[in-house]
């Protein structure tokens, strides 16, 4: 799942979030405002084919019809972000417990597939903060220490990420960004972020501590700094470098923050030759690893398989948030099913090169955005520049503190917290408040894994909740005002003499069919003069199954026994068939199923002779 929040509709540089939905966080270049230089990107391509071969590969597409005149934006701005992409990526890789090399490989798999599969032209993926807990959740225990095991089995969680993403691509699965609500996405974005924040602050006071979950990695923080394993020097690096990332981030937004912490904490390490007194990235492995299938027990196996899915669904939420907001702006629409399919082969890349899950990033996208990209070329641009770096210069980071790494980190867990996404809940609907932060509490309390569980189970569960104990009303007729409306709402309106009015704002179904029953009932008992007709106004009622269906035939009984009528009005098509199906509408019978309430009303007034004057109508008298 980050998904981070949602990001506003424009293809070049997003605009200010929206209230009571969090920013997206940032590496030190958060996105620029809407008033951002970059043009839109890639005008002029039309648009891809629905089907065949460059439907699914949307990069070749865009080859065939790329421009000369793209070419130096493409490469300045893949040059630019390049500068945030190393950082980023060996900072994100710690951060996940596994060496800062993995982030660099993740790096260049995510890039080079998403710019061959994905739909987005100028959408840059690769690790983020969101997705690190989950990875570190998955991958930190079972590999009990030894950086090889740990890179294996995040490399397989990449894999099965990858597949599954696919495999939802091609089934047309798009849809299941629904699942979380936004207030669920509030709540475990914030306990993602809290997790993020315990797990990085050890090592930013220069030690370490492994564990999955917020109370274990607080007990952890405080038991070193009890046990004096700060180390000063670290520490100052550390908070420096964090300092530095968010003033940049405030006053000089423009300015590549994360890049010129880590480069003045690496040359302050050289400068005063700190390497061998403060733990550092050390040199990397030269070149590429060969792409494999690393070796794993089967439980080993269905473990990640489980843990797989819950960082397909954030990382699928996320992508497809950004996807769609960078591609509004030149009026194109993202395919949800081919946004899960490349997704998913980036993550397939990361995985064979040896790199863990990827997702799309609302702070790199951004700068490649406003430093001119046009295409997919871009982040090819920037995954070279890593090749080069990993080819040529591997010793080039060796000096690079784990502590400014972990302030680049921190930087971007503290950019998704916004508490007035909390306080606009809280104002406009407490109940979505409640839902906000049982999930922020399941994720910081029973780990990130089980908690993003518990924040779909807390979406679909909101959903039942709201359509088993909706919105009810008795209807009434306003003076002056057309149709029929809430008594609650107007307690002016008059109603029919013996015709109870009444709307079900919810499909019917077995968890509500009970009480739809009980709240008929009870409104003709409240009714202030004995009631004829019970008609009901079923045009929110969008569904109707086998055990509402059996609830309605009692309802129907139990009316008939006290001498009133059932009958419907504007009830859809679909809804009086599968009713037909039932044997419902022969029961209640055909005359009284009524195209409109005014119909209904009409022929209730005309079949018992009750004095009554419609809207715009002649009183009818007995």
């Amino acid at each position: 799942m980050s998904a981070r929040a949602d990001v506003p509709p424009s293809e070049g540089v997003p605009p200010p979030p929206s209230a009571g939905v969090p920013p997206p966080p940032s590496e030190g270049v958060p996105p620029p405002p809407s008033a951002g230089v970059p043009p839109p990107p890639s005008a002029g391509v039309p648009p891809p084919p629905e089907d065949g071969l460059l439907a699914w590969l949307p990069g070749l597409w865009v080859l065939r019809h790329y421009r000369g005149a793209w070419l130096a934006h493409d490469v300045s701005a893949g040059l630019v972000l390049s500068a945030l992409l190393v950082p980023a990526g060996m900072g994100y890789a710690q951060a996940s417990g596994l060496p800062a090399a993995t982030g660099l490989y993740a790096t260049v798999g995510g890039l080079v597939a998403y710019a061959l599969f994905g739909p987005s032209r100028i959408l840059v993926i690769g690790p983020d903060s969101a997705l690190t807990a989950l990875v570190a959740a998955a991958v930190v225990a079972p590999a009990a220490g030894d950086p090889a095991r740990a890179t294996g089995l995040a490399a397989l969680l990449a894999l099965l990420t990858g597949a599954l993403c696919v495999v939802a691509g091609l089934a047309r699965a798009g849809f299941v960004t629904e699942l979380l609500s936004k207030p669920v996405r509030v709540g475990y974005l914030h306990g993602i972020a809290l997790t993020v924040v315990v797990s990085q602050l050890p090592r930013l006071f220069g030690f370490s501590v492994s564990a999955p979950d917020v109370p274990g990695g607080l007990v952890g923080l405080v038991r070193g700094l009890v046990d004096g394993r700060v180390r000063p020097l670290a520490l100052a690096l550390g908070v420096g470098s964090l300092a530095v990332v968010l003033v940049l981030r405030r006053v000089a937004p423009r300015v590549p923050g994360v890049l010129v912490a880590v480069a003045a904490a690496t040359a302050a390490v050289l400068a005063l030759g700190l390497e061998a007194q403060l733990p550092v990235v050390g040199a990397l492995p030269r070149g590429l690893p060969r792409p494999t299938l690393p070796a794993v027990s089967l439980e080993e196996f269905l473990a990640l398989a489980t843990a797989a899915t819950g960082v397909a669904l954030v990382s699928f939420t996320d992508t497809s948030v950004l996807s769609r907001a960078f591609a509004a702006r030149t009026g194109r629409r993202i395919d949800a099913n081919r946004e899960f399919f490349g997704l998913g082969l980036a993550n397939l890349a990361a995985g064979l090169v040896h790199g863990f899950p990827v997702s799309g990033s609302a702070s790199r996208t951004p700068v490649a955005a406003s430093a001119g990209a046009r295409t997919q070329l871009t982040g090819l641009v920037g995954a070279g520049v890593i090749v080069a770096l990993l080819v040529a210069g591997p010793g080039l980071v060796r000096a690079v503190p784990a502590s400014a790494l972990a302030a680049v980190v921190l930087a971007a867990a503290l950019g998704i917290v916004d508490l007035a996404a909390f306080r606009t809940f809280l104002r406009v609907r407490r109940s979505d408040f409640v839902l906000s932060l049982a999930a922020f509490v399941s994720v910081a309390v029973l780990g990130v894994l089980r908690g993003v569980a518990v924040a779909v189970a807390l979406s679909l569960l909101d959903v039942v909740r709201r359509v088993w104990r909706p919105h009810d009303a008795v209807l009434g007729r306003v003076s002056g005002v057309k149709g029929y409306h809430d008594l609650a709402r107007h307690p002016d309106a008059r109603q029919v003499p013996g015709l109870l009015l009444f709307r079900w704002d919810a499909p019917l179904f077995f968890a509500n069919a009970d009480t739809f029953a009980a709240r008929v009932l009870a409104c003709v008992a409240a009714s202030p003069e004995p009631v004829r007709w019970v008609v009901v106004a079923a045009e929110p009622i969008t569904d109707v199954d086998t055990t509402a269906a059996e609830a309605l035939e009692e309802l129907d009984a139990e009316l008939t026994a006290r001498g009133i009528e059932l009958a419907f009005a504007e009830l859809k098509g679909p809804v009086k068939d599968r009713l037909h199906r039932y044997g419902l509408a022969e029961r209640i019978g055909r005359a009284f199923f009524f195209p409109t309430l005014g119909v209904a009303v009409k022929t209730y007034v005309e079949r018992h002779d009750v004095a009554w004057a419609d809207h715009d109508e002649p009183p009818h008298a007995p």
